[in-house]
């Protein structure tokens, strides 16, 4: 089971939690959207497939391998989704983020941070890597705000890496910004 502080982290506007077998429906809608999908990995199936995907996913959780959250409004609405994996000694992998027209303003930057902090401060790892399609010019520009390093390209992707001494040293100032502008 995945330690009591890493099920559910809490920001001034939004939740991450722990993905659940209820959550298939929503997972595959929103992953089949197109409005939503357009940089995200293919998926195929149904909702019951998404549901047995999660089911595997959960020995990978307990092993403290992956993390897939769901990202919520503090009315808790769901709003999108972010994943931790190929979580080593050394390095995570973050990625799978989507958020979806419920998001609250600042959901892009908020969401970041909270999962970030999953992986720099609750895990403690040192490195993020991060991979955005080519095409994606928006988390290019995100990725870069952030403070990442462009490691290499593909034709297809842009690889990255975060720092966690960057990401502690950027943190409070993040969370000034959305402290400053708490949502319903």
């Amino acid at each position: 089971m995945v330690h009591t502080d890493l099920t559910r982290i809490e920001g001034p506007n939004l939740v991450l939690r722990l993905i659940r077998l209820e959550d298939a429906d929503y997972v595959h809608a929103l992953r089949t959207d197109p409005a939503y999908n357009r940089h995200l990995s293919e998926v195929r199936g149904t909702a019951e497939d998404q549901r047995r995907w999660i089911e595997d996913y959960k020995a990978r959780e307990a092993d403290l391998r992956e993390l897939y959250y769901v990202t919520e409004r503090r009315d808790g609405v769901r709003c999108g989704l972010v994943r931790l994996y190929d979580i080593g000694k050394d390095s995570f992998t973050w990625g799978s983020w989507v958020l979806d027209c419920n998001k609250t303003r600042k959901a892009a930057l908020e969401s970041a941070v909270l999962s970030f902090g999953i992986g720099f401060v609750g895990l403690g790892l040192p490195t993020a890597n991060v991979d955005a399609h080519v095409e994606n010019e928006h988390a290019q520009v995100f990725n870069r705000r952030l403070g990442m390093t462009e490691l290499h390209r593909d034709s297809r992707r842009i690889y990255f890496a975060y720092l966690r001494d960057r990401f502690l040293t950027d943190r409070p100032s993040y969370m000034a910004i959305l402290e400053g502008g708490h949502e319903a």
